[in-house]
């Protein structure tokens, strides 16, 4: 009896000093993104995924949902840990949310918006489209919103009155579509979005085309928390967005993306947008 008792204790106290002995497991890091076009090819998730979570040495999950507002909705309530999302609700949260990387763009952590028609439509400018139906993308959009509300409103006009139908298709390269298969006149589109589809999907790009561009505005960034922004994870985050570059799997997973890398940035990166919100609701 006495001996069953010392093998049991002998037994506790190894298992214990064993488990003493192993680093506490890490809480899955979760990262939300945004409807870019991105969200519909499963190999470029998976690939961004596998890239930061060797970055990070922790597991990643990709959160992603239909809107950019659900997505700000889960950052902010801290459902997600950061996320992937556009100047304009950045901006709109700039009280609560903080900067953690901008990607790098064809040189720069820039991009335009671009308004778009059918490829044989005869519109060359905002002012010949008066009365067409129109796809948006996102009402907390940049370039799939507020570039074209405000290019409106500098015109005297507002875009529930100066188009005569306008819808929302939540995803950028949805608007492309609507607008190569004739379902709407014109679009507004992220033009890293439109400029990435040239690439990969060449016979839906041509037929559409650009005639006019926004000026160069901050990237949509990767955010988080400013009460978070310090925090381990966050800061592990950070690192490996500004390090993908230095891997192949992180090369492959920026090629994908055809991006450059990321980079760190300041909130004046974000000023073009700010004035286009004030211009918005003055």
């Amino acid at each position: 009896m006495e001996q069953s008792i010392s093998r049991r204790m002998l037994l506790g106290a190894a298992l214990s000093t064993l488990m003493a002995g192993r680093a506490p497991a890490q809480a899955v890091f979760r990262l939300g993104l945004t409807p870019v076009f991105l969200d519909n090819d499963a190999s470029i998730i998976d690939g961004l995924r596998r890239a930061l979570s060797r970055g990070m040495g922790r597991e990643i999950e990709l959160v992603q949902r239909r809107t950019y507002q659900e997505i700000t909705g889960l950052l902010l309530e801290r459902s997600v840990d950061a996320a992937w999302l556009c100047g304009y609700p950045y901006l709109q949260h700039a009280d609560l949310l903080d900067l953690v990387a901008v990607p790098v763009w064809r040189g720069g952590p820039r991009y335009q918006s671009y308004l778009i028609v059918g490829a044989g439509d005869s519109a060359a400018r905002l002012s010949d489209l008066r009365g067409a139906t129109h796809a948006f993308s996102d009402p907390d959009s940049n370039s799939g919103y507020l570039v074209t509300a405000t290019d409106l409103r500098r015109m005297g006009e507002q875009a529930e009155h100066f188009f005569s139908r306008s819808i929302f298709t939540f995803g950028h390269r949805n608007v492309v579509r609507a607008v190569a298969d004739g379902l709407v006149r014109s679009g507004s589109v992220d033009g890293y979005v439109w400029e990435a589809l040239a690439m990969i999907e060449p016979e839906l790009t041509s037929r559409t085309k650009v005639i006019a561009r926004s000026e160069w505005l901050g990237f949509p960034p990767v955010c988080a928390r400013r009460d978070n922004l310090d925090s381990e994870p966050v800061q592990a985050l950070q690192t490996a967005l500004l390090g993908l570059a230095e891997t192949d799997e992180g090369q492959g997973a920026l090629m994908s993306l055809q991006l450059d890398g990321f980079q760190l940035a300041s909130s004046a990166l974000f000023d073009g947008i700010a004035a286009r919100m004030r211009d918005l609701d003055p």
